[in-house]
């Protein structure tokens, strides 16, 4: 797999399917790197976001990266994500699809609150549905707000060939208001007691979620 980044969006809401959007083969071809989308639809119904790509060293990035890999011993050069978010009501499932990691290996997974950057510490701290109000710019550590039910954790664990997938249903939906914008794979998985909940080790790669 070339080295790189493709990133794509799809925001599926009712107005798509009432005929009110254009259709995907109306969307303009767009260059490696950047995100596609149809219209999005009501903030009542967030729908479908995915976003996939092919991680690229951050110690080299190439124009229009949306998907780093800062520690390269962690995985392999052609190392990928895809992630899916469906939202609707008062739910949300989130699905995530690894392949080019370390084989027999687990890793923490978190959404966090801002797009991916060189510096592995531009994605922020983990999205909270009910943010921890006493929070700073530090990841929360406080177990009341850092837990996988008012955030979103998807470790895995790695086959042999590299390859995991993971997943998690939270009872409450997203907004345009209010929503992830990366995705966050760890060196460790995530620890949940007192003072150290939701750490889990360096960042290892980040996805950025383009809306």
């Amino acid at each position: 797999m070339k080295r790189g980044i493709s990133a794509a969006l799809v925001l599926l809401g009712p107005a798509l399917f009432a005929g009110g959007c254009q259709g995907a083969d109306a969307s303009p071809k767009r260059p490696l790197g950047t995100a596609s989308a149809l219209p999005g639809p009501s903030s009542a119904e967030p729908g479908t976001v995915t976003a996939k790509g092919t991680f690229h060293p951050a110690a080299t990035p190439q124009p229009g990266t949306t998907a780093f890999l800062y520690d390269t011993s962690a995985a392999t050069a052609s190392a990928a994500a895809e992630l899916t978010l469906h939202s609707a009501g008062d739910h949300t499932k989130v699905t995530l699809a690894v392949t080019g990691f370390k084989p027999n290996r687990a890793y923490g997974a978190h959404l966090h609150v801002n797009p991916c950057g060189k510096d592995p510490k531009a994605a922020g701290g983990h999205f909270q549905h009910h943010p921890e109000p006493t929070a700073t710019s530090s990841p929360s550590n406080n177990p009341t707000y850092a837990n996988p039910q008012n955030e979103v954790w998807l470790d895995f664990t790695t086959d042999a060939e590299g390859n995991a997938k993971a997943s998690a249903d939270q009872p409450w939906a997203l907004s345009p208001q209010h929503r992830p914008y990366s995705l966050v794979i760890h060196a460790d998985e995530t620890m949940t007691a007192p003072g150290q909940a939701g750490v889990a080790g360096a960042r290892v790669a980040c996805l950025t979620i383009t809306y």
